[in-house]
């Protein structure tokens, strides 16, 4: 098998590195339980409550491209991981208060239900830990005066 070329270090900080890493770990079970809770529920129940599993669903989209965003390197990557996590805290905060206020709306729960409650909050703190992250990541490289490499060419 010939050897892949792996491309230079350029030095610069990502958001897959350090403590990243945990956080892509736990955005990836994320993306693997609201993926397949919103897989059963689509297929065996969605006449229940289609709106609440259409948001699980889209929510499992969500948390997988956060996952991969955070997991490479490069300014595409940042940009494409601070919509995703924008996306996910609005998501959170949104179904969250419209479970809390009327939750005759959603007659099953999604993963953002009551701010994550069954989650046990993890999903309204996740969005907030991983735009620090993504934001403290992006400092640092500004600081240490590091070249910005053009898109995603380092994976």
């Amino acid at each position: 098998m010939p050897d892949t070329p792996v491309p230079p270090d350029t030095g610069r900080a990502h958001t897959g590195s350090g403590f990243g890493r945990m956080l892509v770990a736990v955005y990836a079970v994320f993306a693997i339980s609201a993926t397949a809770r919103s897989g059963v529920q689509l297929a065996l129940h969605f006449d229940d409550a289609p709106v609440a599993y259409l948001l699980s669903a889209f929510a499992a989209l969500v948390y997988i491209v956060a996952t991969v965003a955070l997991a490479r390197r490069g300014r595409t990557a940042e940009v494409v991981a601070v919509a995703a996590i924008g996306v996910e805290l609005v998501g959170v905060l949104v179904v969250g208060a419209l479970t809390v206020l009327d939750p005759e709306l959603f007659p099953d729960a999604t993963v953002w239900s009551g701010f994550g409650e069954g989650y046990g909050y993890i999903p309204l703190v996740l969005p907030i830990v991983g735009m620090w992250w993504v934001l403290r990541t992006r400092r640092r490289n500004r600081r240490t005066g590091e070249p910005r490499p053009g898109g995603n060419l380092n994976p």
